[in-house]
């Protein structure tokens, strides 16, 4: 490897902990948030352009993804590593994601169900109203997982992968499924496109979490009987694999029965056991912190080794 290419690995490993570092101190900018103004964006667009047909959603998200993607580009090469520890700051959301736990677990605790439900649009696009604190306390551990791969995971690999503009990518597609990736009447079409991009920019991450909940534990051998055995009974291609390994690490049961606005949707049953309680919660706040920090550990030395790897 040349010196060149070994400074360049160095440096984005580096730029990746400084987002990494920022993200631990400060959580999510609380102004001004790059996402919430791709979302802005993207629902003033939707609104011009909505059909119900796939050509014209396949071009809504080509428009939406390109730009910004084309806009960290520029800004790599000009600035790679300050570009990188910006948008992987902007993109991480794992230290919100542990927050956001421990207030539903201090919510649940208290066995506040009118201030747990307020909290659960924060987590996922569950119907509150449908849950009970069980009920509550099941979505926030299937979310917690899902999005540990979808908010951190993703992030990590494409940033080490090719810097600004992979992690750019990435969050646009994640934020565009959030948006319209449903299999509703209204976006089963218009919004196929958005959802088959984050089913392909997802599949590596989400089996990257896969690998480290299996590490994390505490129950390895659960973890992984559960992927090999459960993941592939859920409707998506990559959210099976976070979720099935915690419901094993943590031994509780997940899926089941899922109410959302639209109606309920009978899911996979992943793991075994009982289905989580509220002093679940906690435990698998804790499993998100030690995901995560696997992951960035693999991440950054992954880069670091193959700075090194050859002389």
């Amino acid at each position: 490897m040349t010196t060149t290419r070994r400074r360049r690995m160095v440096g984005r490993a580096a730029a990746l902990t400084a987002g990494i570092v920022a993200d631990r101190i400060f959580g999510d900018p609380v102004r001004h948030h790059p996402v919430a103004w791709f979302g802005t964006a993207a629902d003033r667009l939707e609104k011009r352009m909505w059909a119900d047909s796939k050509p014209r959603g396949a071009a809504y998200a080509a428009v939406l993804v390109a730009v910004p993607t084309v806009a960290a580009t520029v800004a790599a090469r000009r600035f790679p590593n300050v570009a990188l520890a910006a948008v992987a700051w902007a993109s991480l959301g794992g230290t919100t994601l542990a927050r956001t736990g421990e207030r539903m677990a201090d919510r649940l605790e208290a066995e506040d169900l009118a201030a747990s439900r307020e909290l659960v649009p924060w987590l996922c696009s569950r119907d509150p109203a449908r849950l009970d604190l069980d009920g509550v306390a099941r979505a926030t551990v299937e979310s917690l997982s899902e999005n540990t791969s979808d908010a951190v995971s993703g992030t990590l690999l494409w940033g080490a992968v090719f810097g600004a503009p992979g992690v750019v990518a990435h969050r646009c597609g994640n934020t565009l499924d959030a948006m319209v990736g449903y299999r509703t009447e209204k976006w089963r079409n218009f919004g196929w496109a958005s959802a088959k991009f984050d089913d392909v920019v997802n599949w590596v991450p989400a089996r990257l979490t896969g690998v480290a909940t299996v590490i994390a534990g505490p129950d390895r051998a659960g973890a992984w009987r559960a992927w090999r055995e459960d993941a592939p009974g859920h409707p998506s291609p990559n959210a099976g694999v976070p979720e099935a390994t915690a419901a094993g690490a943590l031994g509780v049961r997940l899926g089941g029965a899922t109410a959302y606005e639209g109606g309920v949707e009978e899911r996979a049953v992943l793991g075994r056991g009982d289905s989580p309680t509220v002093a679940d919660v906690r435990r698998a706040v804790t499993l998100t912190r030690r995901v995560q920090d696997i992951t960035a550990a693999m991440c950054v030395g992954g880069l670091l080794a193959v700075a090194f790897a050859s002389r």
